[in-house]
């Protein structure tokens, strides 16, 4: 085991720069992971972990729970309570960290499944919703989800705790031909659902979706780009009461998958 006492540490840099900065982990392959639930729920479903960052308390507290971790061969660096406020970006540290290997999420279009439910998110910005839309999909038994190149970073820290761990269990690819993407969905006989604000489009409680699809989700504000819609199989909607225009994203996709779904 290493020690490490000093905010300064070239270590504890560099696992700050992963936590703060997209373009540093695409440069490296890395990730950051904070608390004891993420970095034993990467460690279970295979995620190469380079090291991790305990305090003394977290060590003593947390020994039995990560005794396999410990003894995986992985490397350990003891880190004093002043160095984990430094790395920290919650209120209430638990003292335990880890720098990770990314995982391969390049989409498989040769993997589609021809039953089941997918969604695939297009432009997401806050990864808050991201991670909460993970956790809803696994919840309801969604088969994997697709993003675009245009959402929020996947190894985002607040999609990783807003997800709980999902993004290392729940098939989750990256699309960077998102169209295509959906196309190649439409080809394998899986329908493409846009979810969209307009009266013209069906209604979410009138479709039969009969056990398989895509739910099709857009950005925050702006919702879907019309390419997107366009090149789905079909546009549906969620009708409102009230004077409500639209819905928040993690909420609309909960619905949606839930319909699909239940």
């Amino acid at each position: 085991m290493t020690t490490i006492t000093s905010r300064e540490n070239d270590a504890v840099k560099e696992f700050c720069k992963l936590s703060s900065s997209k373009k540093r982990r695409d440069e490296t392959g890395c990730f950051a992971l904070e608390s004891m639930k993420l970095v034993l729920e990467a460690y279970e479903n295979g995620v190469s972990i380079e090291k991790v960052f305990l305090t003394d308390t977290a060590l003593q507290k947390y020994r039995e729970k990560l005794f396999e971790l410990l003894n995986s061969g992985v490397r350990i660096c003891i880190i004093s309570e002043e160095v984990s406020r430094k790395m920290t970006l919650t209120d209430s540290p638990q003292g335990i960290f880890a720098v990770c290997k990314k995982l391969d999420k390049s989409f498989p279009a040769d993997k589609i499944k021809h039953m089941g439910v997918y969604a695939a998110l297009c432009g997401l910005q806050d990864p808050g919703n991201i991670g909460t839309i993970l956790r809803t999909a696994e919840a309801f038994g969604v088969r994997g989800v697709i993003v675009s190149t245009s959402c929020c970073d996947l190894y985002n820290p607040k999609v990783l705790r807003a997800s709980m761990g999902t993004v290392f269990r729940l098939p989750v690819w990256v699309s960077a031909d998102f169209c295509g993407t959906l196309k190649s969905f439409s080809a394998a006989g899986m329908p493409t659902y846009a979810a969209v604000v307009n009266e013209s489009a069906q209604s979410l409680t009138d479709i039969d979706f009969g056990g398989k699809g895509v739910a099709v989700i857009g950005n925050e504000g702006n919702g879907l780009p019309q390419e997107v819609a366009d090149c789905c199989d079909v546009q549906m909607t969620i009708r409102m009461a009230g004077k409500t225009e639209s819905l928040n994203a993690a909420m609309a996709a909960g619905i949606i998958l839930w319909e699909m779904t239940r």
